[in-house]
């Protein structure tokens, strides 16, 4: 059975259709699958979001978790929305991750980003960085390393290997720097161990883990703050990065970039990274049907 797979324009004033429109018409979509666009969206004016944009936007949100949880969509990918403006109309999510989840009554669910050589996961995501040390827990560091153990198994990674990084520079100097290593990382690692096997290792320095993860020493890096993975990531593979959400009943991906109101409609837009957010879609919702 051919996969469906739906995909949302995100906010109609950004890059969200034409790089939806360029991937379709890129003949670099996989051709085992049925690509489905889902939501009305106003006539705007390119790089001017407004009210309307922002609703049209959550509506094709709303219309995409509906269908796929009826069965009528076997994978979305979502455009880019414009959290500001989406804020403004009541949207009460910090992103499309935590709307999802919500909408399918899934609490165990993990932020993933993947490109080029690198694929990182994220133990705290949309929380302010002052934040991150005191909400750091072993339990949710071992909860969403198995979400990633699971991810890169489904991709055909047998005992994937996955790198722990720490909080602290230099993983915290054996205390110096910082107890998180020592307390809430290391314990963790230990228990993911026992649950994945050996192949967990950590905590590692941030500054060095990433380095070794691209040149291929590690399938994925385990990361404890949003920007700890979000920044070697998009340095590694801006133009191709994906965002994936773990733990859906369905595969959701996005690409991992945003509006960018500044370039819509100058015909400057990549869809490489919409490429790959849609490939990724059907290969997990391939996988799934298997």
């Amino acid at each position: 059975m051919r996969p469906r797979i739906g995909i949302t324009l995100g906010d109609a004033a950004g890059v969200g259709p034409e790089i939806v429109d360029a991937a379709l018409n890129s003949n670099r979509l996989s051709p085992d699958a049925d690509y489905i666009i889902i939501g009305d969206y106003p006539r705007c004016s390119l790089g001017q979001p407004t009210r309307e944009t922002a609703e049209a936007a959550a509506a094709a949100l709303e219309e995409a978790v509906e269908r796929a949880l009826a069965g009528k969509l076997n994978a979305v990918v979502t455009g880019p929305i414009h959290k500001a403006r989406m804020y403004e109309i009541g949207f009460e999510f910090p992103g499309q991750t935590e709307f999802f989840a919500t909408r399918c009554g899934v609490k165990n669910f993990a932020m993933l980003l993947t490109g080029g050589n690198l694929t990182v996961a994220l133990v705290t995501t949309h929380i302010p960085l002052a934040k991150v040390a005191a909400g750091l827990r072993a339990d949710e560091i071992v909860r969403v390393g198995v979400l990633l153990h699971n991810f890169l198994e489904r991709r055909g990674r047998r005992s994937p290997r996955i790198a722990v990084a720490g909080l602290n520079p230099h993983a915290g100097e054996s205390g110096a720097l910082g107890r998180e290593e020592i307390e809430v990382i290391a314990p963790a690692v230990a228990e993911l161990q026992a649950m994945c096997g050996a192949a967990v290792v950590g905590p590692f320095s941030a500054d060095t883990i990433f380095h070794r993860a691209a040149n291929g020493d590690f399938d994925a890096v385990l990361c404890m703050y949003h920007d700890q993975g979000l920044i070697p990531l998009k340095l590694h593979a801006f133009d191709e990065g994906v965002n994936v959400t773990l733990g859906l009943p369905f595969p959701r991906t996005s690409p991992d970039h945003g509006t960018a109101f500044e370039i819509a409609g100058k015909g400057i837009a990549r869809p490489d990274s919409m490429i790959a957010a849609i490939n990724l879609a059907v290969e997990l919702a391939q996988t799934r049907q298997s």
